[in-house]
């Protein structure tokens, strides 16, 4: 299977409950309004997920965590989902959730942001 049409099916669905969250919502709100409406759409959608999901950071060999890190939602076990409600999305977005991708040991991730007049997203693979 081609690495971007990977999980092609649950992030056409997380995607299709964002739009819908934006149709209602529109930006202009708090990112926290977004992700809460952005769970219950999935939910919905019959997505299993986990939201404000911890992981904790290594670093090279230490045996200890360096600190800790929080993905807006694990989708299927399988998708990271990263939230925004910002103007416009920049190159340290993207980079946040290449490194939450490799922090959680997922593959796929998307990014979306509910802060523009358009829905925005992103789908990154490693």
């Amino acid at each position: 299977m081609n690495a971007e049409l990977k999980y092609k099916d649950i992030t056409e669905k997380v995607i299709g409950a964002a739009f819908e969250v934006h149709k209602f919502l529109g930006n202009g709100f708090q990112e926290v309004i977004y992700q809460r409406a952005l769970a219950y759409e999935m939910f919905k959608a019959g997505l299993a997920f986990e939201r404000e999901k911890e992981q904790e950071i290594y670093y090279k060999d230490l045996d200890e965590p360096i600190g800790t890190r929080r993905a807006d939602f694990i989708v299927e076990g399988k998708i990271l989902v990263e939230l925004k409600a910002i103007v416009q999305l920049e190159d340290v977005h993207l980079a946040q959730v290449l490194n939450y991708l490799k922090a959680y040991k997922l593959e796929v991730g998307l990014l979306i942001n509910f802060g523009s007049k358009s829905l925005t997203f992103k789908r990154l693979v490693l």
